[in-house]
């Protein structure tokens, strides 16, 4: 039977990158097998020198992981075309998100490389970046790239930069930086760019559309959307590279992930597009709720019009997202006693899970980052990081309002 073009983003979250089961399962079952068998002994020589295709070690691939890196490519490519065809991308589903960034940058970048990234970074990428890469003489150069001028100073002014490194919005800061210029003015010096998407999920935001070059992604957020499993995607539109670089790096760095986590991940994308409505809506509700509330200082939401990266978020995202921080004017004590006097929303580091999650930045996501350096970044002492769920907004509104009080 032919199958039906798909035409909506729901549809393709549900039915995408599904290949019908051997045994007719409605959904692709739980493959909890380490290894897989062969026909006869020429076959398995034959999948090892790649000459057939098919599955040789859970390590290497796995065919519910493959279903979870098959929907997780089409949603990020959904509605994209390239030179009057399809967008076509790769993705591979690592054991978690940092485990998809490891794979980026040893696949990408050798010593005497440096990496151009920007304030503020995801704590983990931040330690990543100066315990990991820097010793193995690959230099992070960080910078405010909401300055156009000043990132192509940064380019023209050294070429050793070989990457140019995204997150938008920002953790926690929720700056956005402007995906198509900066591409843009990447390629025009020669470099490859990444994205991480965590914060946006491809239902807000698809940086392939914008030149991108590569994609992360912490599925453990609102991919899953559930915070039952970890895991993370690389994705790329270099398939070549994909293929052989990308994978061989992944396969030998051991950071795969697991048949009962991807299942997991699929059960969740499939309500994506439902949930990060309700999400969406309801953050924009307690910004601004918040926006207006005497105890607060400021408040980080790009739906918000006074916000510095507002025009940016609407040119580049479908809504602001789920995600902001809010300073209090009482400063940390006044931070810490509205966080210890929440009834209903959750107190926890994480984000992207059905229930509203508050966390503390510079004590917790950020805390192996420099104080100097998070107060450089924006990430002050009295910050506080929200993740709104998708409860009633008039419970979350109750909530915040009395431990506000």
């Amino acid at each position: 039977m032919t199958k039906k073009i798909i035409k909506g983003f729901s549809s393709l979250a549900i039915h995408g990158g599904h290949q019908q089961d051997p045994l007719y399962a409605h959904l692709t079952p739980i493959y909890a097998s380490s290894t897989f068998v062969y026909d006869e002994a020429e076959q398995g020589m034959r999948r090892f020198s790649g000459k057939e295709d098919g599955y040789i070690y859970s390590r290497w691939g796995n065919p519910t992981s493959n279903e979870a890196e098959m929907k997780i490519a089409a949603l990020e490519t959904f509605g994209i075309e390239k030179d009057g065809r399809p967008l076509e991308a790769k993705a591979i589903l690592h054991a978690s998100g940092m485990a998809a960034i490891s794979t980026l940058f040893i696949s990408t970048l050798k010593r005497g490389d440096k990496i151009l990234s920007h304030f503020s970074l995801y704590g983990g990428t931040h330690d990543y970046l100066r315990s990991i890469l820097e010793p193995l003489g690959i230099e992070p150069v960080i910078a405010d790239l909401r300055d156009l001028e000043l990132a192509e100073k940064c380019l023209k002014a050294d070429p050793s930069i070989r990457m140019v490194y995204l997150e938008t919005p920002a953790n926690p800061t929720i700056q956005c930086v402007d995906l198509q210029a900066l591409s843009t003015l990447a390629k025009q010096y020669g470099k490859i760019t990444a994205c991480d998407n965590t914060f946006s999920t491809p239902y807000l935001q698809q940086p392939f559309r914008y030149g991108i070059d590569f994609i992360v992604h912490s599925t453990t957020k609102f991919l899953n959307g559930h915070g039952t499993a970890i895991g993370g995607a690389l994705l790329g539109t270099d398939l070549e590279f994909m293929h052989t670089r990308a994978t061989k790096t992944f396969r030998v760095l051991g950071g795969s992930s697991n048949p009962f986590d991807a299942f997991l991940l699929i059960t969740g994308m499939r309500t994506l597009e439902v949930r990060m409505d309700r999400h969406c809506a309801n953050a924009q509700e307690v910004a601004g709720f918040l926006d207006k509330h005497p105890a607060v200082g400021r408040v980080n939401y790009n739906g918000l019009p006074s916000h510095p990266d507002h025009a940016v978020a609407a040119k580049q995202m479908k809504h602001p997202g789920a995600m902001m921080s809010v300073e209090l004017k009482g400063g940390f004590d006044a931070g810490v006693a509205f966080m210890n006097r929440l009834q209903m929303c959750t107190r926890t580091v994480s984000l992207g899970t059905c229930d509203t999650l508050l966390s503390h930045p510079a004590s917790m996501t950020h805390y192996s980052v420099p104080r100097e350096n998070r107060l450089q970044y924006g990430i002050t002492d009295g910050l506080i990081r929200m993740s709104i769920g998708i409860e009633n907004i008039e419970d979350i509104l109750e909530d915040l309002d009395q431990a506000l009080s």
